[in-house]
């Protein structure tokens, strides 16, 4: 399954930089490229992804001195060329990279597999960390299901490019915490099989609420109570939202009770939330004219609208037995 936020992270501090103002840039740069390639080199990273450069003063973290968000990875070193390093600054970069995994042989994709992030402190230190957003290393599922196979294809390629960072950056690693999800270990994560999850259906219990409340700081204006429901016990019925041919989510009504909504694939990275949020609003223009979920959802579908941002809503509708499995849909595929 594919989460908005990590399974598990990995840290590094590499050696210093003795002259941050003329070497700090350089050396940053050069290693958010070498371990890149390294991911790469294993098959977890594939081509593409997106770079963000921040520059803060340490005292006024709040208000960056210059940031650029979600540029192409190529372009990260010009963008970089605008900034100076000086003490008491901080200086951030970081990719977020679209990677694959497999289960029983078959690849699997998604926009936002891993994010690495490289912290250079006009003093000189040095921070690298990596994070994961998926349970293909896990030997259960973050619904608690066993996997041994599906972590038996991909663990490994995760250990190897985990040695390999700490070759790159000189430098021991450093798991994480535990997440609500695993359980991060210098070669990957711990054996959920043999020392348990510490939370049941964590994919459930904690994504599902996160993502919704990311999706809804997108949405802009109040509802003043004007939304539809956002859970229901009925079953559903749902029609893909789509740009292109690329799935970004799921547009659902309850066939029960006045619940409707949208679920974004998190296979599809940020763009998922994005979209979601054209869909919402007109969900919320016709609760507001008196629309009844289905109706709103027929609607909809119906209409043959385009979204400012290209997306669109299938005009087949499909159902689900309940809104449970058409959010884990939304997370495994």
């Amino acid at each position: 399954m594919i989460t908005s936020e990590p399974v598990g992270e990995w840290f590094w501090e590499p050696s210093p930089v003795s002259d941050p103002a003329e070497t700090g840039m350089v050396k940053a740069l050069g290693l958010l490229s070498e371990v890149r390639a390294a991911l790469v080199s294993f098959g977890l990273v594939t081509d593409g992804g997106t770079a963000s450069v921040v520059l803060s003063d340490r005292h006024a973290m709040a208000s960056p001195l210059f940031s650029v968000h979600d540029v192409p990875v190529e372009t990260v070193a010009g963008q970089a060329a605008a900034v100076q390093l000086l003490p008491d600054r901080l200086l951030t970069l970081s990719l977020k990279l679209p990677g694959e995994w497999t289960e029983a042989g078959v690849t699997r994709r998604a926009e936002k597999l891993f994010t690495v992030r490289i912290d250079v402190w006009g003093e000189g230190a040095v921070l690298l960390v990596l994070s994961a957003y998926a349970d293909a290393w896990l030997t259960q599922d973050l619904r608690e299901r066993p996997q041994p196979e599906v972590a038996a294809e991909n663990a490994p390629r995760l250990a190897a490019a985990l040695k390999r960072i700490s070759e790159l950056t000189g430098s021991e690693i450093d798991p994480g915490d535990a997440t609500k999800h695993a359980r991060p270990t210098p070669d990957g994560f711990a054996d959920l099989l043999a020392e348990e999850a510490e939370y049941d259906d964590s994919w459930g219990t904690f994504e599902i609420p996160a993502r919704w409340k990311r999706l809804m700081k997108l949405v802009p204006g109040e509802s003043g109570g004007e939304d539809y429901e956002s859970s229901t016990e009925h079953p559903v019925r749902y029609a893909r939202v789509l740009r292109g041919e690329q799935v970004l989510g799921y547009l659902w009504a309850s066939v029960g009770d006045a619940a409707a909504g949208y679920e974004p694939r998190n296979a599809a990275g940020d763009p998922a939330f994005e979209a979601g949020v054209p869909w919402l609003l007109r969900l919320r223009s016709l609760r507001m004219r008196g629309f009844g979920a289905l109706e709103a959802l027929g609607d909809l579908v119906g209409a043959g609208v385009e979204d400012p941002n290209g997306s669109v809503v299938e005009p087949t509708l499909h159902e689900m037995t309940s809104l449970d499995a058409l959010e884990e849909l939304s997370g495994r595929l």
